[in-house]
């Protein structure tokens, strides 16, 4: 009976009311059963008693049942995972650009523009002596093979038979020779011979053979055997021009030229030691200072015919920012007093942080189309100053003597939110505080936020601290903090876009102006804090660089787009390891991040110093940063800019000097040494043949 039960139940679940005389005419006497029709099942489910627990649904009938109510769950489920593959995504693409980074840097790696983790592991394994095959397939050809010593094979002119001639002493004693030939390594033939890097001893020459003269060692087999791998020669590398900014108070707030003859002294003397131009910041506050587009260039003009007779370069800077003395000798250059008076009634054309405190450094990237600078717009201020200086020195344009215009996008010329003002209280390494209260960029965020369709994330965050906060003390830039989350990557990126916007406006009105002649924008280097998940300075700065994402690219495109050479500030700082420890700085890291960065989109890069460098220790630094040695693309700057020159420290000998090397090593020309040492070789190498004519007698 069980089992005909079972065969009922199958067959009611199963088959329909057509079926059913069919099916049962075809199963055994013995176990034919009463099949209801669906008309009489559908009665008995309907007089069913409430109370009764309904039967369990299966099938197609179970799964129609819970489409409802899992749809909605399981959508939300797909887009969680979906965010979670996106982070580790961009995780795992973090490592591995920073891996890349390491190893461009420190060595000599094969490696595609964009490589992925199969090239690094690839590299790494041809590197320790492994096979790669295309497919992949590794293995090790020969056994691994112990570093030897330092023994290298010198094919000797000589034959045996001259070798016993030249066996006579000389009384005329020498210094010992870079190189000595050692018979006793030499078993299997007098005509080679295995050349050791020793220590030398002061020895006097005892074979006055030409073994040691300059026929059979060139000069360059002499400085590679001398002085192998110095850190301190950069001949024949890639040349690289050096620029020097002049300082401030050369053109004082009525555009005079101060003291044009201590100026032209400075500049001849610059000149003399093959600087290559200077740079010269054309200030907002002092051209246009009075009224508007009221020009005055007077004093630019004089000092550009001085920079002209003198055959140096030119760089201008096109400065639209503030300048704070921060010293007794500099002077304060302000933003155009007429600018100044709009922001007495109209504060909001100004950055403006949480606690509503404005920052008059540099106007509000809001009000870039707002007509409220006297019916003009922002970037329509900048454009009628550009194409001022445009028209006023067409004959510098005409002649090539301006190199390069850099434009102005931000405080102290760099695009950057002016997230750091120390007169606000800002002390390094705080992590700084967002700078988009002003109404206008609260304006821009609503809109952002609607579009998005969340109106509630039209706010900045209100957890993320004050200036001098460190990250893990805030709740927004700690880890896992809420940088990271739906509301955070929305209010970052806007943030950032709002940059890359700005920029974008400013630089496309600048190729207008000054179409033909290439033009720069700057970019800071916020390394403090940068080891940690969220990279908060960086992000406050206005540069969306988290661990998990590459924060460069999409401003290097806008760069890329208006054929702006990109001046990276290099920092030049060699931190203690208890600063990196306590600030979690890593200015190298940063450094390689964006130069690569670059590099894989074929930019020309510049550099500029951020901090002053007096010694050979600094412009080491700065030289294997322009031209790294281990570079296999052999990648390099397009120029360098010192910053910033005072005339006391061109009149220093010590520090001229040092200077005088750091531009030969730039120019990639041999250093003085170099040059000394080849003289001496080929003289001593000319005195011992000498001498071997001397202990030979006079000739028959």
């Amino acid at each position: 009976m069980d089992y005909n039960r079972g065969v009922e139940m199958s067959v009611k679940q199963d088959l329909d009311h057509n079926n059913d005389h069919h099916l049962q005419a075809q199963i055994p006497p013995q176990l034919q059963v009463q099949i209801p029709s669906q008309a009489q099942v559908q009665n008995q489910l309907i007089q069913t008693p409430q109370n009764e627990t309904p039967r369990r649904l299966r099938g197609f009938a179970a799964t129609a049942a819970g489409v409802t109510s899992l749809s909605t769950k399981g959508r939300k489920e797909r887009e969680k995972e979906k965010e979670r593959t996106k982070l580790r995504e961009r995780h795992r693409r973090a490592i591995t650009s920073r891996m890349l980074a390491g190893l461009r840097q420190y060595g000599n790696f094969t490696l595609p523009a964009r490589a992925d983790m199969n090239d690094v592991l690839a590299a790494l394994a041809r590197e320790a002596g492994w096979t790669v095959e295309p497919d992949g397939t590794t293995y090790r050809t020969s056994p691994a093979t112990l570093t030897p010593f330092p023994i290298r094979a010198v094919e000797s002119p000589l034959s045996a038979t001259s070798m016993k001639n030249c066996s006579m002493k000389s009384s005329l004693d020498f210094p010992t020779s870079a190189l000595r030939i050692e018979d006793s390594l030499s078993p299997t033939s007098p005509d080679s011979g295995l050349v050791t890097e020793k220590d030398q001893k002061n020895d006097k020459y005892r074979n006055p053979s030409p073994i040691d003269s300059s026929d059979s060692l060139d000069a360059d087999q002499h400085m590679r055997d001398v002085r192998p791998g110095d850190p301190d020669d950069f001949s024949e590398t890639p040349y690289i021009p050096v620029y020097v900014m002049l300082p401030l108070g050369i053109i004082n707030n009525f555009c005079q030229l101060v003291d044009p003859e201590a100026v032209c002294r400075d500049l001849r003397r610059l000149k003399s030691i093959n600087v290559d131009g200077v740079i010269v910041e054309c200030w907002w506050g002092i051209v246009e200072g009075w009224s508007p587009q009221k020009y005055i260039w007077s004093g630019y003009r004089e000092l550009f015919n001085i920079v002209r007779e003198v055959k140096l370069k030119l760089q201008i800077v096109m400065a639209f920012h503030e300048c704070r003395a921060n010293g007794g000798s500099e002077m304060s250059i302000p933003l155009p007093k007429w600018i100044l008076e709009i922001g007495k009634d109209h504060q909001d054309i100004y950055f403006t942080d949480r606690e509503r405190r404005r920052n008059v450094e540099c106007l509000s990237w809001g009000i870039d189309k707002q007509r409220v600078l006297k019916g003009r717009t922002a970037i329509e201020v900048y454009f009628d100053f550009m194409r001022s200086f445009r028209m006023e020195f067409d004959d510098l344009f005409v002649e090539s003597l301006i190199s390069a215009v850099e434009i102005g996008l931000g405080p102290s010329g760099e695009l950057q939110y002016p997230s750091f003002p120390e007169r606000m209280g800002w002390r390094y390494p705080g992590i700084g505080e967002f700078q988009c209260y002003d109404k206008y960029l609260q304006h821009s965020l609503r809109k952002a936020a609607k579009l998005r369709g969340h109106s509630f994330w039209a706010r900045g965050p209100d957890n993320a601290g004050q200036y001098n906060s460190q990250p893990h003390e805030t709740g927004f830039f700690c880890d896992r903090g809420d940088y990271d989350s739906y509301y955070g990557r929305f209010f970052l990126q806007w943030y950032s876009q709002v940059l890359i916007d700005h920029a974008d406006h400013v630089l496309a009105l600048a190729n207008l102006a000054f179409e033909g002649t290439p033009i720069v924008a700057k970019i800071p280097a916020v390394y403090w804090w940068y080891r940690t998940a969220s990279h908060a300075a960086e992000l406050t700065a206005g540069f969306y660089n988290p661990s998990n994402q590459e924060g460069y690219t999409l401003i290097l495109n806008i760069l890329k787009k208006h054929s702006a050479t990109f001046r990276f500030i290099f920092s030049g700082l060699q931190l203690t390891p208890q600063d990196n420890d306590e600030t979690m700085a890593d200015p190298e890291g940063l450094t390689w991040q964006v130069l690569n960065a670059a590099w894989d989109q074929k930019m020309n890069i510049a550099s500029q110093n951020a901090v002053p460098c007096y010694d050979r220790e600094g412009f080491n630094r700065i030289l294997e940063t322009a031209k790294p040695r281990n570079d296999p693309d052999r990648h390099h700057l397009s120029s360098f800019a010192y910053q910033r020159m005072s005339p006391s420290l061109i009149q220093r000998a010590s520090f001229f000097s040092e200077f005088d090397r750091f531009v030969k090593s730039m120019h990639g020309l041999v250093p003085f040494w170099v040059a000394c040492l080849e003289f001496t070789s080929s003289t001593i190498g000319v005195l011992a043949l000498m001498v071997g004519d001397l202990g030979e007698g006079p000739k028959k």
